[in-house]
């Protein structure tokens, strides 16, 4: 098996590249860096620009299946420019690839493409299924909703299309769980806000092997890539300092006082969405990390 990735230099790229290697699985990879290219008999890099609509066709030789992790971080600060390239950034890629595959002969039998939890509406009650369609007019929900329609033309091509809404993907190498760390272990974390909002998590491992899953059982349709425990931000940031063996002592972090530091962006650390594992369950995926507790003693206490 060979499976073409794109974002495999990112945080949840690497992980899955690194499984694919470990299962023999041959890795072909598209980056916007050519100093990141390599050359070696399991791991070939090629060149691209979604952009400019640029892209080296010979990635598709012998490529069975891509993994579309493509897009620009959301952890930045929603400028209006930046706003566009969150979005064009995804959709963009997609098209291209869309292109590539529509315009050359090629062998690929499957494609599936991340997207987000953030699809779904700010609830403190309400537990999130795929089934649910009832979307807002937030800024992040017409993200996904324009970077799933994108993945779901693939479809036209008579390829089968999976889509998993990630969560708050927890890893010891970047992402949100360092930037949790670093304030607790300076004598300055707190909950956010009311402390109340679901945090719907996963282990970047168990990640990577959703991903692989899907590859392997050719899933087609939207499934939400989460843990099967979610907790609280108040539970979050409590199961971090036990892990680390450090007293909170700080009250909550008022909301506006993160609006006024992160402007818009700040909505993401506020809302609530409490999302379902149980049609990967029923899938037969299973996870290794079920418990923020195991899943927070292995990246941590290492």
């Amino acid at each position: 098996m060979k499976v073409l990735i794109t974002g495999a230099t990112g945080l949840v790229g690497e992980e899955i590249t690194k499984l694919l290697l470990k299962n023999g699985v041959k890795v072909n990879y598209l980056t916007t860096s050519k100093s990141k290219i390599q050359h070696q008999p399991n791991y070939q890099g090629f060149y691209w620009n979604p952009t400019e609509g640029i892209i080296d066709e010979s990635c598709l030789i012998g490529v069975t299946a891509i993994i579309n992790l493509a897009g620009a971080s959301i952890a930045e600060r929603w400028t209006l420019s930046y706003k566009e390239e969150i979005v064009e950034s995804r959709t963009n890629a997609i098209h291209l690839l869309y292109n590539v595959l529509k315009n050359n002969p090629n062998q690929v039998a499957y494609f599936v493409s991340a997207s987000a939890i953030g699809v779904y509406p700010d609830d403190l009650h309400k537990e999130y299924t795929e089934d649910f369609i009832q979307f807002n007019d937030s800024f992040l929900t017409n993200v996904v909703v324009k970077w799933e329609e994108a993945a779901s033309s693939i479809e036209r091509l008579g390829i089968p299309v999976g889509k998993i809404r990630v969560g708050l993907v927890l890893s010891d190498k970047g992402g949100a769980l360092p930037k949790m760390v670093k304030p607790l272990k300076m004598g300055a974390g707190a909950a956010f806000g009311s402390g109340k909002q679901w945090q719907s998590w996963i282990h970047v491992s168990d990640l990577a092997s959703l991903f692989f899953f899907a590859v392997q059982h050719q899933l087609s349709g939207v499934f939400n890539g989460v843990a099967p425990n979610p907790v609280t931000n108040a539970e979050m940031i409590k199961q971090i300092s036990q892990t680390l063996d450090i007293p909170v002592f700080l009250p909550n972090i008022p909301k506006f006082v993160l609006k006024l530091v992160l402007g818009e962006m700040h909505t993401v650390l506020f809302e609530s969405q409490k999302v379902s594992s149980q049609k990967i369950e029923a899938a037969g995926f299973e996870f290794q990390f079920r418990k923020l507790e195991s899943a927070l003693k292995n990246l941590l206490q290492k």
